[in-house]
């Protein structure tokens, strides 16, 4: 019985590893550069009261754009996207980073900080 829990166990360990891996983290720095070369579509999570207060600079508000996402990504689907939230406990990133991903998009990438790294950086926002 103790073989058959540990087994699940590592199955499930396993499952959230793999899921965790779908969106490999991008560092601030590396979006600040991203950015800064217009090669990449930022999106935020974080609904339309937190995105009015201040965002990452160029991003997208996901609940305006959600129902026409298609038009804000890249053409090229090996385009950068990347999705944000909150932070780094905050997962509702995945809504934005799942959506690109079922419409083709093969560079789905994390913040992993969210806003609020963002901001303890002392990174500019917009609103």
């Amino acid at each position: 019985m103790k073989k058959l829990f540990a087994t699940l166990c590592a199955i499930s360990l396993s499952s959230l590893a793999a899921f965790a891996g779908d969106y490999p983290d991008i560092s601030i720095a590396e979006l600040k550069r991203a950015i800064a070369e217009k090669k990449v579509v930022v999106i935020d999570v974080n609904g339309s009261e937190s995105f009015k207060s201040g965002h990452v600079p160029t991003a997208v508000n996901f609940a305006d754009a959600k129902d026409r996402l298609a038009s804000v990504l890249p053409k090229d689907k090996d385009g950068l996207v990347v999705a944000y939230c909150g932070g780094p406990a905050c997962n509702a990133y995945t809504r934005a980073a799942d959506a690109a991903k079922h419409l083709g998009y093969t560079n789905v990438k994390h913040l992993s900080a969210g806003i609020s790294g963002w901001v303890q950086a002392k990174e500019q926002t917009e609103k």
